[in-house]
């Protein structure tokens, strides 16, 4: 392949590669207030790469054997590249106002690109070695992130915890992924290793087969967040920046969803390995767990924390029924999820923005009890996070109701009634919790009569995120078809 060619078929990892090294290099001749201009920068980066892939499209796109077969441009690459520019557009928006005065803006902006530059190199990825590097390009840049609030004692906490428990989990998916490369004679490419087994099926059957699944299984589900898997993510999103949280949330835990499909879907199925019981255990563990902890929570970041484990284990109902209309569903829900989660955590850090403006010395500026009268200081901020957590909860017309509906459909059909039902008990219990701020936004009185302030780049990433979970509920079909046409690449 030459240069030209993969330029034009990468541009967008290209572009936001560009602009990554010129913020970092411009950023180190400019002084503080000068830095705000980097902010401006990844964003045209970001709106640029978005550009491409949605003008490109995502239908009937299989381009494979590229760099010695390790990336693929295909509808399920690109679904997810979208998702991720998305999220960390709407990150970036958000951090104009954030981190506006901040010294090191231009390290700041420069990590989240390479992180986004990592996720898209998963998305892209049908190789273990390739899909490895791509997990530890946005790892690293995420630990960083985690961190990025240096005299806050619980960023550092969450930042340390974040680092031990994702190099944990890198440690675990690489020893699974080298006993794969040795059982199957050195292969890398996700779809030989999975042609080599089902022509073989005795190896991966054997003990050292069975543990190289065991370690996979468990890798991923540190990523993902799966019970018991899922001790890193509470600490992690509640004491990281905020905005960080939900690049966190909904964009490298995604990331992890799609290497877990192509991992664990196509090659499963293939050798005709049966871990459906395994993750029927695991989702029901993971949503009942997620649920019922956060409804014990004061802080919304750590009740939104737990949310997004209970959110996992709804997802990870497709690789117990492993049908087309299951993974429709997931891959739908992983973009709603995304919307959802990022908008929630952006209301959430433009309240603590707009509080610690009131008073600099406010603590906790993310407890419930800040929430009470929320409708009459800020309407807008208010209404918006109502919106996303009814999302959450699955209620119409919103984009958590047509995902979940798909998902919960599909699993029905194919024959885990039991299983539906309990993820429909959780879903009305977390209606609850949601409700409650709810309830302190609206019903109960504000602590000042004075109105809020919301700043124009956190009003704008809201109503970006706002616009795609409505999208996805009240126009719903060219979605659906866009998750279908990802979805068929792994010939299930």
């Amino acid at each position: 392949m030459s240069i030209v060619d993969f330029i034009s078929q990468f541009a967008p990892e290209v572009i936001l590669t560009i602009a990554a090294l010129a913020v970092m290099i411009i950023g180190l001749g400019l002084g503080t207030k000068e830095k705000r201009a980097l902010g401006y920068l990844a964003a045209i980066s970001l709106i640029v790469a978005t550009l491409i892939i949605v003008f490109r499209g995502t239908y009937h796109l299989q381009l494979e054997g590229i760099m010695a077969d390790s990336l693929t441009i295909d509808p399920m690459s690109q679904f997810f590249k979208l998702t991720f520019l998305l999220v960390s557009l709407i990150v970036v928006i958000a951090s104009l106002k954030q981190y506006d005065n901040h010294s090191n803006q231009d390290e700041y902006y420069t990590l989240i690109l390479l992180g986004t530059i990592g996720m898209m190199v998963v998305a892209s990825a049908i190789d273990i070695v390739t899909m490895f590097i791509g997990f530890e390009l946005a790892s690293l840049s995420t630990y960083a992130l985690a961190g990025f609030n240096k005299k806050d004692p619980s960023s550092m906490e969450a930042a340390i915890k974040y680092f031990i428990v994702g190099a944990l989990s890198s440690t675990l998916l690489l020893f699974g992924l080298s006993y794969l490369y040795g059982l199957s004679g050195g292969l890398t490419n996700i779809g030989e290793i999975a042609d080599y087994f089902s022509m073989n099926p005795g190896i991966i059957q054997s003990p050292m087969g069975i543990m190289a699944m065991v370690l996979i299984v468990a890798g991923f589900g540190f990523k993902m967040a799966l019970v018991p898997f899922h001790m890193w993510a509470p600490d992690t999103y509640q004491g990281s920046p905020t905005v960080i949280s939900a690049l966190l949330a909904a964009g490298s835990k995604k990331m992890a969803f799609v290497a877990a499909f192509r991992v664990l879907l196509i090659a499963m199925i293939a050798i005709k390995v049966d871990i459906a019981m395994v993750f029927i255990i695991l989702a029901i563990l993971t949503m009942t767990l997620g649920n019922v902890v956060a409804l014990s929570q004061k802080s919304l970041k750590r009740m939104l924390a737990y949310s997004s484990v209970a959110q996992a284990g709804y997802i990870s109902m497709v690789f117990v029924v492993m049908s087309p209309e299951a993974m429709t569903g997931a891959v739908l829900y992983v973009m709603s999820h995304a919307f959802m989660k990022t908008g929630a955590f952006i209301a959430v850090a433009a309240l603590g923005y707009m509080l610690l403006r009131e008073n600099i010395s406010a603590k906790d500026v993310d407890h419930l009890d800040n929430f009470a009268g929320l409708g009459k200081r800020s309407p807008f901020l208010a209404f918006s996070i109502m919106i996303f957590l009814f999302a959450l909860a699955g209620i119409p017309p919103t984009a958590g109701f047509v995902s979940k509906f798909i998902l919960f459909y599909s699993v029905l059909k194919g024959g885990f009634v039991f299983l539906v039902i309990i993820a429909i008990l959780n879903s009305a219990l977390s209606l609850y919790y949601y409700a409650r701020v709810v309830k302190y936004m609206y019903v109960l009185p504000p602590s000042s009569s004075e109105k809020l302030a919301l700043p124009g780049a956190y009003s704008l990433a809201i109503l970006l995120a706002l616009i795609g979970v409505l999208a996805i509920g009240i126009v719903p079909e060219p979605f659906v078809n866009w998750a279908a046409s990802a979805a068929n690449v792994l010939g299930l």
